[in-house]
């Protein structure tokens, strides 16, 4: 596995191997890495010739408070982890090496960030399209892999993809969860062991708002209620929002018809956690 963390020589390197035929798939990643990234990467090794895999945590995407610092950094076991799932090229800049200095050009997201984790995270989704604009500059991928967990994010990037002609396929993969449904996130690693039971009801409340839209429900505001009501009774947290809206366009529905997500995000005690399905109803 090569590890680079040069911005030119990531370039030098790929540009000769896409220029010999190869086909690039890439993973990107803020590192401490889980099964949820495995499965990405497991996934990107199938179906292209050459995987990269990139560890950076991009500070444009922290708000005010929120945990850039104390976020888990692990880049030893990281690179245990790649080797094994057989990654080629371990992408890892540093900060200054990503941003050497202030940007004349911002990327600002327009679209699907007026609600869920946008409209509580001002900015968010703008450090997010940043650096994958950057990344995509830099790896020159064929395919990027996304986990569904964040969806909001997949969204946001499937609009930077279309909207920028980045000759790139998005591939979004399903959630990966632990036995009990909790979705795999290196935050789960704050929870006390009693948030820790408790987090396993954020899925088990979304399956029961999937059962009542089986059933027959359409109206989007009572799909909500029946999540938040759920939750407070389950789980000793602060809720962020529970949000039912089309997906990936992510605007607000009068009734439940087509594809939709249903979206959750829970504070606990030092983790904020978020979950999601997604549903095509006819």
């Amino acid at each position: 596995m090569n590890v680079i963390q040069n911005i030119k020589e990531m370039q030098q390197v790929i540009t000769s191997l896409k220029n010999s035929g190869k086909k690039v798939g890439f993973v990107p990643t803020m590192g401490y890495l889980h099964e949820g990234h495995q499965t990405l990467m497991k996934q990107a090794r199938k179906e292209n010739d050459i995987l990269v895999v990139s560890i950076f945590v991009n500070p444009l995407q922290f708000g005010a408070g929120e945990d850039l610092e104390a976020y888990p950094r692990n880049f030893e076991r990281d690179s245990i982890i790649a080797e094994e799932e057989g990654v080629d090229i371990l992408f890892n800049p540093a900060v200054n090496e990503m941003y050497p200095r202030s940007s004349t050009v911002k990327v600002i997201v327009e679209d699907r960030t007026d609600g869920l984790c946008g409209k509580s995270r001002p900015g968010h989704f703008d450090g997010v399209a940043t650096v994958v604009t950057k990344l995509f500059n830099i790896v020159l991928p064929n395919r990027v892999y996304f986990g569904l967990k964040d969806a909001q994010q997949v969204a946001v990037v499937d609009g930077l993809i279309h909207d920028f002609n980045f000759p790139i396929e998005l591939v979004a993969v399903p959630t990966v969860r632990e036995q009990d449904g909790l979705a795999k996130s290196s935050r789960n690693v704050y929870l006390s062991s009693l948030e820790r039971d408790q987090a396993r009801e954020l899925y088990q409340g979304l399956q029961l708002a999937k059962r009542r839209i089986e059933q027959g429900e359409r109206n989007p505001e009572a799909i909500e209620q029946l999540v938040k009501a759920y939750i407070l009774k389950t789980c000793d947290a602060a809720i962020d929002y529970v949000e039912l809206r089309s997906y990936p366009q992510l605007r607000p529905v009068d009734t439940i018809v087509g594809k939709v997500i249903i979206a959750v995000a829970v504070k606990f005690s030092k983790a904020r956690l978020i979950d999601n399905i997604i549903l095509e109803i006819v």
